[in-house]
């Protein structure tokens, strides 16, 4: 019986295993984290809120377009989602229609202003009347803007009369009121508008605004590395589709005309059993401040006001008064207001439910509260959309960025300073949905990781160089240091992976990913101290997984299967392959010529060999590291980055000298200091502080002090030591004196 049993197979029992993580995604309208499922299997439909085009492009555009670019690519690249993005372009809005009227009304003025009394009369007017603005402001951020403003104007007024009455010359002159106009550019701006703004009329001004910055957008988000959107709806091409939007939401029962004017009935559409008003912010509802600002400058005049029925109803489409743009409507002309532009837009591309919308946590209320109170006016549903995620707010060293606070600062500035990729960095170093704040330290950071990870790549490659990579020659045996380091890499891969899970936390991820590279180096250094051969397998594969996802996240694109490109270049992986049996053939030469003239202790060959490495090949974009005992080891790198390490290089290697240089004065002072001391007779030292003592004996001790008491034994027994050891150092003095003569 026993012999037929063994004869068959045993029972296989099915491995019980780990449960997976699931992905989950912070979700703003339950304020928690939700496990992610996609309404239609592996494809995700996806709407972002895109800029309103009338001033460039700052770092809070970044901080939203940035987080949404890595989180888009690690749904698709990472997880494999089937993604289709679609973003919008708000080129009518009442931002745009003011700013686009007073930059024309402005520069038009400045083309004209050449009488001087004339222009300090009108900056005195618009001054008087932006002042008046001031004394209403209540927004203390505001206030202070504003007052900056005030004071900078009156200074170049001042300096401008003051050139006029001096009669300074012409070109002085010119500049002075160039000046003038530039900082009163705002006052001026404002009371031009509130003269003649009714009268442009000119429907290519109010375009041609948002083109110029739309183009220049797309420009920093190429920059950037920001992935482009499968589709890009603009407010101008979709109005018909408003107007049809707006037709149906009335016929729902959710909107009303007034005085050609549509408002959006919100009263009526939260008593609604089937619908429910500021989903996202509901402790929001009936924020008159926040409502007015979402109405727009021009919409919130007293005649606009009182044409709602509640002071919570909202525009759809806005009655243009002269001076703005018109498109026809059953209303009347028009334009449509600014929440229902989103509303239309994404239900055209997307329908009736998409999985992911995003956009900036301002926008929270009331925009996208009412975008989807609208979009659900019109399809009579609740489930618009499934997942809300909002990016965290952007601060500029711990203060609010705004671009009507002048507080900002744009992506071509802030190019100018850091690369794409240390923006980036900065970004994934940091939760999506949290305030970021951009400062020096903040980018410190990021430049840090940048460099610890370039260097673990340019090492890794090192080791590759030295061991073969194809053949038995490539598989070495495992010993107790590899299953180690490669227990820490599958350790490593699955932080990475939870944390990628737990709402796209690329902060955790980064942390882990950190760690395994700090490993790595213990690994590679404990190797070569104990002069052995790392495992350039091991080292291979956990590289190429860490390049891997730097180009998920968006800090690397390129073809190359591991590392940072060199310098931004595509063909980088070519270009070490090309030059790097060169480079290893004149390391080797520069090593053997460096041991030679060690032995023959030749100063001038050494320099000339140092002189190569610090010198020469930094400009090529090439970096030797000499190692004591072994061959030197080559790293291709950025030529810039190589020439600012040795100007840093340079600079603290000048601050030592100067600081060894300093040591050696104060030391030279202090040794000339005892000298003199050792110089001065014991019975003269006490007499040259004449404000202390007033008698002497015939020693030249000290027995009374400045006011003529005789004093204490105590302080005559303390001066007699210090007596005592002067007459030592004098006398050692004359000694050597005398031996020296």
């Amino acid at each position: 019986m026993t012999e037929g049993k063994k004869r068959c197979q045993p029972e296989w029992i099915l491995p019980s295993g780990k449960t997976a993580p699931q992905l989950i995604l912070f979700n703003s309208l339950t304020r928690k984290k939700e496990p992610f499922i996609p309404i239609n299997g592996n494809t995700i439909k996806w709407y972002s809120c895109g800029p309103t085009v009338y001033d460039s492009s700052h770092m809070g555009h970044a901080r939203s377009y940035i987080s949404f670019d890595i989180m888009r690519r690690v749904l698709s690249d990472y997880f494999g989602y089937d993604i289709f993005y679609c973003m919008n372009i708000t080129d009518i809005d009442d931002k745009i229609i003011k700013r686009a009227r007073t930059t024309y009304l402005f520069e038009d003025y400045v083309t004209k202003a050449t009488d001087t009394a004339q222009v300090l009369k009108d900056v005195d007017e618009a001054l008087l009347k932006f002042k008046d603005k001031f004394k209403k402001e209540t927004n203390a951020d505001k206030k202070v803007m504003q007052e900056k403003i005030i004071k900078q104007v009156e200074k170049s007024q001042s300096a401008y009369t003051e050139g006029v009455k001096s009669q300074a010359a012409t070109d002085q002159l010119q500049e002075m009121k160039t000046q003038l106009l530039q900082d009163a550019k705002d006052p001026l701006s404002e009371w031009l508008d509130a003269q003649f703004g009714s009268s442009v009329e000119d429907n290519s001004i109010f375009s041609k605004l948002p083109q110029y910055f739309e183009a220049e957008y797309h420009q920093d988000m190429e920059n950037l590395n920001v992935l482009p959107a499968d589709v890009l709806t603009r407010v101008s091409e979709y109005v018909p589709e408003v107007v049809t939007y707006i037709e149906k939401i009335i016929e729902n029962g959710y909107g009303y005309s007034s005085n050609g004017s549509v408002y959006f009935a919100t009263s009526t559409f939260d008593e609604s059993k089937d619908h429910h008003y500021a989903k996202l912010v509901p402790e929001a509802y009936g924020d008159s401040t926040a409502l007015q600002e979402g109405e727009g400058d021009l919409s919130i005049s007293q005649d606009r006001l009182s044409e709602k029925k509640s002071d919570s109803d909202f525009a759809l489409w806005k009655a243009s008064k002269p001076g703005e743009p018109a498109w026809d409507s059953p209303w009347g002309k028009g334009r449509p207001g600014w929440h229902i532009e989103c509303s239309v837009m994404a239900s055209s591309i997307l329908n009736e439910s998409m999985d992911i919308h995003t956009g900036g946590v301002d926008l929270k209320f009331p925009h996208h509260d009412n975008e989807l109170a609208q979009a659900e006016a019109y399809y009579n549903n609740d489930d618009w959309v499934k997942y809300f995620l909002h990016a965290g707010h952007l601060t500029i060293e711990g203060c609010k960025m705004s671009k009507s606070l002048k507080n900002f600062i744009s992506i071509k500035d802030a190019l100018k300073q850091h690369s794409a990729r240390q923006i980036r960095l900065m970004f994934l170093l940091h939760s999506w949905k949290d305030t970021l704040d951009y400062s020096t330290a903040t980018m410190e950071i990021a430049k840090g990781f940048e460099k610890f990870m370039h260097e673990f790549f340019l090492n890794v490659k090192d080791v590759l160089r030295a061991s073969p990579s194809s053949g038995p020659g490539a598989f070495c045996k495992w010993n107790e240091e590899e299953i180690k380091l490669n227990n820490s890499y599958y350790e490593g891969k699955t932080k990475i992976h939870q944390s990628l899970c737990d709402s796209i936390d690329t902060r955790s991820a980064m942390e882990a990913m950190r760690l395994l590279i700090t490993q790595c180096n213990i690994y590679i250094q404990e190797k070569r101290s104990s002069k052995q051969v790392p495992n350039a397998k091991l080292l291979e594969g956990i590289a190429k997984y860490l390049t891997r996802l730097m180009k998920v996240f968006g800090a690397i694109s390129g073809d190359e299967l591991i590392g940072f490109p060199i310098a931004g270049g595509t063909q980088n992986a070519n270009v070490e392959e090309t030059v790097m049996p060169y480079l290893q053939t004149l390391s080797e030469f520069r090593g053997q010529v460096r041991k030679i003239a060690r032995e023959q202790k030749s100063m001038d060959i050494l320099k000339l060999c140092d002189s190569l490495r610090d010198d020469v090949l930094p400009e090529l974009g090439v970096r030797l590291e000499d190692r004591e005992g072994v061959a030197a080891v080559i790293k291709l790198d950025d030529r810039e980055t190589l020439l600012k390490e040795r100007e840093l290089a340079l600079k603290e290697a000048e601050k030592k000298r100067k600081a060894k240089e300093e040591a050696k004065r104060k030391e030279q002072e202090r040794q000339a200091a005892k000298d003199a001391q050792r110089r001065i007779p014991p019975q003269e030292m006490f007499k040259k502080e004449a404000d202390k003592y007033s008698q002497f004996d015939d020693k030249g001790m000290p027995t009374h002090d400045k006011k003529g008491e005789p004093l204490s034994a105590k302080q005559v027994k303390k001066l007699a030591k210090a007596y005592q050891q002067q007459e030592k150092l004098h006398n050692d003095w004359l000694k050597s004196a005398n031996n020296g003569s």
